[in-house]
């Protein structure tokens, strides 16, 4: 009879054990999803390269925080979406960005830049630089991509 309860019990928790994990399992799986990006154009976006003086200061001191390292942000406004890339601390001056690609998808923004080095000859500084760009747009919704 104790023989056949234990066995009971271990059952009863081994059992409650599995569906613990499965439920457990699928909320995890539930709250996870994958949007797909297309990336055909539907137009290109007007944008302006936004002047130091021009950025919020909010913004300002988010780049300020994260300028020794690459990274990517946005930042939205009342009026404007500003989409930034910063390419970290490069040794030396002389650094510059372009605009490869910025446009619109059925569910996104594209944007592409390239960090073009100093050009051969070039009287640049000797001291290291934290080459970004700040890209103001028309607000809108859309994630942006970084490429």
């Amino acid at each position: 009879m104790q023989t056949k309860r234990k066995k009971s019990r271990y059952v009863f928790w081994k059992t409650e054990v599995l569906f613990t994990t499965l439920f457990f399992a699928a909320l995890l799986f539930a709250g996870c999803s994958v949007e797909q990006t297309n990336r055909t154009k539907i137009s290109d976006l007007d944008y302006t390269i936004a002047a130091e003086a021009d950025i919020p200061e909010e913004l300002q001191n988010d780049i300020e925080e994260k300028k020794a390292a690459d990274f990517k942000m946005t930042y939205k406004d009342s009026e404007f979406l500003y989409i930034v890339r910063g390419y970290g601390e490069q040794e030396t001056g002389g650094y510059s960005i372009c605009i490869r690609n910025l446009y619109l998808t059925s569910n996104a923004i594209i944007f592409d830049t390239e960090l073009i080095g100093p050009r051969k000859g070039e009287t640049i500084s000797k001291s290291p630089s934290y080459p970004y760009i700040v890209v103001k747009v028309e607000l809108r919704d859309e994630n942006v991509v970084f490429e």
